[in-house]
């Protein structure tokens, strides 16, 4: 037996559940999260915060959960919870007694949560059986990936991470692999992405604003380049050259560019990219430009 599987867990009714029942089929693996892990303050931050938001927002069902794993295991909750967030109407029953009435309702319910997430059975970190059988790791990517998506404002605890192991039978006994997971993001990558997000909205979900947005750039960059007698008009054909762009970044860095340094008026497109390029590197050194344009 892989060592490892020992020390992973140290409570011996835990050790002994393995030992002694068909918990894993032969060639199947499974996942959980480590004793180790249970004592994270961070871990214990992010299961307080989603059973209070869950509890709030079926409050007025009169739900009450106080265990992840073991209240949300039938689908009651979830049912709830997706009916109240995204007032999505599932063809389920309310309550499922048996085991098989519960696996099928929570069939429907993950497979709405899947075609509302827009997500691949290949990006599912939860199936039917795990969360049947309480599984918390897959329980908490579940709820996570739910909250973010309904509730994007719900400030999750970022950088939560636990130690997992994974627990595959084969012909020579139990063979174990150690990991570390995350379940939410990174901060920095999640300030990234806000930044990100904030123009992909714009562009795609708000032309109207789009056009304010461009009046008011156009309204500042003209404000600052008409002291140099320059107009500016139309910003997608006047900052192809790169020219009113290179006026403007020095107009507002408070320094004067050397002519021979770039191509008032550019007559080819390799003229027109060197001026570009040097607008972003001038950018960039002044830590202005931290992304590849």
């Amino acid at each position: 037996m892989d060592p490892d599987f020992l020390n992973a867990f140290t409570q011996p009714s835990t050790l002994d559940r393995f030992l002694t029942e068909d918990v894993i089929a032969k060639g199947e693996k499974k996942k959980f999260i480590k004793p180790t892990s249970s004592n994270n303050p961070k871990l214990e931050e992010l299961k307080v915060l989603l059973i209070e938001w869950i509890n709030r927002t079926l409050q007025e069902e009169h739900i009450v959960v106080k265990s992840l794993e073991e209240d949300l295991f039938d689908g009651l909750v979830l049912h709830h919870l997706l009916e109240n967030l995204g007032s999505l109407k599932l063809d389920v029953d309310k309550i499922a007694l048996t085991e098989k009435k519960q696996r099928q309702k929570l069939s429907v319910i993950l497979e709405a949560v899947a075609k509302c997430l827009q997500l691949e059975e290949s990006q599912l970190k939860w199936s039917v059986e795990s969360i049947l059988a309480k599984d918390l790791l897959s329980t908490l990517h579940l709820l996570v990936a739910i909250a973010k998506h309904f509730h994007p404002t719900l400030a999750l605890p970022p950088n939560v991470q636990v130690e997992t192991i994974t627990i595959e039978t084969t012909s020579r006994g139990l063979k174990t692999s150690n990991a570390v997971e995350n379940i939410t993001e990174n901060k920095e990558n999640i300030e990234a992405q806000s930044k990100d997000d904030a123009f992909d909205e714009l562009f795609s979900c708000a032309p109207d604003k789009l056009d304010a947005v461009k009046k008011a750039l156009l309204q500042f960059v003209d404000q600052h380049v008409g002291k140099l007698g320059l107009n500016v008009k139309d910003i997608e054909s006047q900052f192809s050259d790169g020219v009113i762009l290179l006026l403007l970044i020095g107009q507002l860095e408070g320094y004067f560019l050397n002519l021979r340094n770039f191509f008032l008026t550019p007559a080819s497109t390799m003229e027109m990219v060197h001026n570009v390029n040097l607008a972003l590197e001038l950018l960039a050194e002044g830590g202005l430009l931290n992304f590849p344009v």
